[in-house]
């Protein structure tokens, strides 16, 4: 059911009947770390290389979430997933040896919410009966694919954010029980005409602002319907400014507002602004809020994926970073 030009609510709401998330050590040291599944001691994961590592944390995390769901791979009817790393290759090789329909997506670290979107429909809509949503991302690898290699220990600016080594993923069903997706509110690209790699929390913070702000206005809800609104890996300045942003167009959040990046890790472990990462919100989600909403501590969330739509060569030929941010809600 349509309810605007971006919302739309499912009058047959899926079910997440399975969670799984594999975190590496930093993020098992974090706030969140009794909540994650799997917690490495080592965030090569045993593999030769931290890309191999990747694929084999999203592997590990949508076999997981398929295995507390009580089903087997067989059942699913397709996976949705995607990462940061070129050609979403950890998403492609994770699900590589699974007979089930794959659909590769890129949303930067948005993809978890356009996963989760998208499956939801195929699901309401009729077409499916279950399918994964799953992301990942890893810090090593991401660093030398839009930074620098590790070996330069380069310093990192104040401004800057954690890529996340993290995977999370859950199983959705057109039946179950437990927390569903009501519904949710597709993004625009949004480009405020940042250009500093190292601000990504200023470059996502303008769309986050838009999705959220057509979310309440086309649902006809107010933030204080939710127990829990959050924004996926803005950092902290990220989250402060999408706070000011939504106040200039006369929505003030409450301090149930908050955002992945900015809990993720302790204030001691040095993260400046906080994580990110397409894992950042996948491993959040699948992890603490799901076991919370299964818990009945939290009923109605509002999860906001947020994600910066750059590459390596588009930043170094001077162009701006474009933002995206997509919404969905669960509820009990």
């Amino acid at each position: 059911m349509r309810m605007g030009n971006q919302t739309f609510m499912f009058e047959k709401p899926p079910y997440i009947i399975g969670a799984s998330s594999v975190v590496g050590p930093k993020e098992a040291e974090g706030n969140f770390g009794e909540y994650f599944d799997l917690r490495l001691n080592d965030d090569a994961f045993g593999e030769k290389s931290y890309e191999k590592a990747e694929c084999k944390m999203q592997k590990t995390a949508m076999e997981s979430a398929v295995d507390r769901a009580e089903l087997k791979f067989g059942d699913i009817d397709a996976i949705l997933s995607g990462d940061i790393s070129n050609q979403i290759a950890a998403s492609s090789f994770a699900a590589r040896g699974h007979d089930a329909v794959f659909l590769g997506l890129y949303g930067a670290c948005a993809t978890f919410g356009e996963a989760a979107i998208l499956g939801g429909m195929l699901i309401a809509g009729g077409f499916m009966n279950r399918v994964v949503c799953a992301s990942s991302s890893h810090f090593s690898s991401a660093e030398r694919q839009y930074r620098y290699p590790l070996e330069l220990g380069n310093q990192r600016p104040p401004s800057s954010q954690w890529t996340v080594s993290a995977a999370g993923a859950v199983v959705l069903s057109v039946n179950g029980g437990g927390p569903k997706i009501t519904g949710g509110t597709l993004g625009k690209i949004v480009d405020f005409g940042v250009t500093d790699v190292n601000n990504m929390g200023a470059a996502m913070a303008p769309a986050a602002a838009e999705c959220i702000y057509a979310h309440f206005a086309e649902a006809k809800r107010t933030p204080g319907y939710y127990d829990l609104i959050l924004t996926g890996d803005l950092g902290k300045y990220g989250h402060g400014l999408a706070r000011k942003l939504l106040k200039e167009k006369g929505l003030g959040m409450p301090p149930s507002f908050n955002d992945c990046g900015a809990m993720i890790f302790k204030e001691e472990q040095e993260a400046f602004q906080g994580g990110s990462g397409a894992g950042c919100c996948g491993a959040v989600f699948s992890g603490y809020i799901y076991k919370r909403m299964k818990e009945k501590k939290l009923n109605r969330v509002l999860i906001v994926p947020t994600g910066a739509l750059l590459s390596k060569t588009s930043s170094e030929q001077g162009e701006s970073i474009p933002g995206i941010a997509h919404a969905f809600s669960v509820e009990n």
